[in-house]
């Protein structure tokens, strides 16, 4: 969610910033809220959340966060960033560091349905870039027979 600063001008006029503007980015707690948003999205309706979210519509795509989606059958990727090719089987996503977090995604896709995993430590490319890559966190749940994550740069 974004958050504002208001301060207050000698001449009593409020100026308004954004708190991503200061802080570079959102971070848990917002990733957590999308997450949430994409959950209630999916199980409403899976075939209208999957187009907004590749599209970035609905508030799906707010600086720096976004959500992605696999199938947990397959681990194949419905909903990506542009750093991701739709249709990449999850568990062989490595970073540039050679970490496999995919297969930590792909392992919160057997987990109960609603329990949240946190992948850490991982480098990824900001939204549009394939470089440079950050530190990247996401938040991971299974929703029927997708898993669906946020996540923010560190």
């Amino acid at each position: 969610m974004l958050r504002t600063l208001i301060i207050s001008a000698v001449s009593g006029a409020a100026l308004t910033f954004s708190a991503t503007a200061f802080a570079g980015g959102q971070g848990p707690e917002d990733a957590k809220a999308m997450l949430d948003k994409a959950v209630a999205a999916v199980k409403a309706d899976q075939t209208l959340a999957l187009i907004m979210f590749v599209k970035g519509e609905g508030g799906f795509l707010e600086g720096d966060l976004y959500p992605f989606c696999f199938r947990n059958a397959d681990g194949k990727t419905l909903a990506t960033p542009k750093a991701v090719k739709a249709g990449t089987d999850v568990r062989t996503l490595k970073d540039r560091t050679g970490n496999a977090y995919g297969l930590e995604l792909y392992a919160a896709s057997q987990k109960p349905e609603g329990e949240i995993t946190e992948i850490k430590g991982y480098q990824f490319p900001k939204p549009g870039t394939t470089e440079p890559t950050f530190q990247k966190v996401s938040f991971v749940t299974k929703i029927g027979e997708l898993t669906c994550g946020v996540g923010y740069y560190k």
